[in-house]
């Protein structure tokens, strides 16, 4: 028996059907979609191997909320592209580092958000003009995020020469080499000092 708090099992079977372990009932990817709202946590089996599968369906999740025809888009295009191109990129390990501290920021500040936009709304039409205070909100928070990703970006700067004219870190040590190498560590840090600046403008 699993204990209270560990995540409900849900086994994803050949012919695609998903099983609740918990409710033992067969559940759909809308039924696990509640349950993320729900905040209830759970992971995903393939019936077979037993292998954790979780990713793919989340990700299948938000593919089919994306492409709802009676939905709204959530995932701009031009941050669909940004990410793709991070694949493969040598900062690609930082990405999901920073995506996660975003959504968990972001998650913070919700309710004060939803209470802004509450107080500007209220029961009556929305006004667009109305939007200033919470979208701001959202704004601000956006460039934290940013500042805050461009600050860790910060520590995989090459140490600067002492003030003597002698180099410290990996120059001193590897020569040549390690300049080579430390070269194509800032071409990579600026390409992503590019991206970053374009994310903020749009």
């Amino acid at each position: 028996m699993p204990a209270k708090d560990d995540p409900v099992v849900i086994k994803k079977y050949a012919n695609r059907r998903l099983y609740n372990t918990g409710t033992s009932t067969y559940v759909t990817l809308e039924d696990l979609a509640e349950m993320v709202k729900r905040d209830e946590d759970f992971v995903v089996q393939d019936a077979k191997t037993g292998e954790n599968i979780t990713h793919a369906v989340l990700t299948q999740i938000i593919f089919e909320l994306e492409n709802d025809k009676n939905g709204q888009n959530m995932l701009p295009i031009s941050f669909l592209r940004q990410l793709i191109s991070f694949y493969g990129d040598q900062m690609q390990m930082v990405v999901p580092s920073f995506l996660e501290q975003s959504m968990h920021a972001f998650s913070k500040e919700q309710e004060r958000i939803r209470e802004q936009m509450r107080q500007a709304f209220g029961s009556t039409p929305m006004d667009m003009m109305q939007m200033g205070a919470p979208m701001k909100m959202i704004e601000e928070q956006t460039k934290r995020n940013l500042e805050m990703f461009q600050n860790a970006m910060r520590m995989f700067t090459p140490t600067a020469p002492t003030g003597n004219g002698t180099p410290t870190g990996e120059e001193g040590k590897d020569g040549e080499a390690g300049r080579d190498d430390l070269n194509d560590l800032r071409d990579q840090i600026a390409a992503m000092q590019r991206k970053i600046d374009s994310m903020s403008r749009e």
